[in-house]
């Protein structure tokens, strides 16, 4: 036994006492949260331990603390896997529908974790949370990291890095669109050819069996001359 898991998709108050009934069996049990209904991207799994902290007011508790995963597989899971996305994939939706797909994917999760951020922050200013200062200093990184938008050398590079990418699939759109509608005229060129060839041919077969009718029936007028002819003779 190495931990346990829940459906979540958010840590409850009871998950902690049930990761400390799993110390029984583990000395280090892990927890994982996997989410049946994702609604972001990347893997829907979160893994956290227990660890005894300080509190604010000088006693200990256990908290969870988050812990990187990754999911892997043998190799020839790996390739069964590869082969089934193969087939799974759909080849109607072109590369770059697919990677604006994956861009509005990417943020709906800013936009999740932002909010998060700024739920916590407020559980923070009202004192429903305790402060956590490991938290507290990757959020003064992140805001660190962000740019300077007040600078108009900055706010022009990011227009023109913008324009530039859009742009460029403006123009992907425009020779998709260009392709396509060649190709529909090289569909209709061939269906009008090949129905030309088909009438040629059937009016090459109605000319055959005409001529075909005119042998029979000028056959059919010669041995009915012959037969009169013959009829003749006999009564002579």
């Amino acid at each position: 036994v190495i931990g346990w898991y829940s459906s979540g998709p958010k840590i409850e108050p009871p998950d902690l006492q049930i990761h400390q009934l799993f110390k029984r069996y583990c000395s280090t049990p892990v927890f994982v949260i996997i989410d049946p209904k994702p609604s972001e991207i990347g893997f829907p799994t979160k893994a956290y331990v227990s660890r005894e902290e300080v509190t604010e007011d000088g006693q200990t508790a256990n908290r969870f603390h988050h812990i990187p995963s990754i999911i892997g597989a043998l190799e020839a899971e790996e390739v069964g896997v590869e082969h089934l996305l193969r087939d799974v994939k759909d080849t109607n939706i072109s590369t770059l529908a697919t990677r604006i797909n994956d861009k509005i994917l990417s943020l709906k999760s800013l936009i999740s974790r932002l909010q998060e951020m700024h739920e916590y922050l407020v559980d923070l200013e009202q004192k429903k949370m305790p402060i956590n200062h490991t938290i507290i200093n990757q959020l003064q990184e992140i805001f660190n990291l962000l740019p300077n938008l007040n600078s108009p050398d900055i706010i022009k590079s990011f227009m023109v890095s913008t324009n530039d990418m859009m742009l460029v699939i403006y123009l992907a759109s425009l020779i998709r669109s260009v392709t396509a509608l060649h190709d529909l005229i090289n569909n209709k060129l061939e269906f009008q050819s090949a129905e030309k060839r088909e009438r040629d041919a059937e009016k090459g077969g109605d000319k055959e069996k005409e001529k075909e009718k005119d042998k029979d029936s000028k056959t059919e007028e010669g041995k009915e001359k012959e037969n009169k002819k013959e009829e003749k003779g006999k009564k002579k």
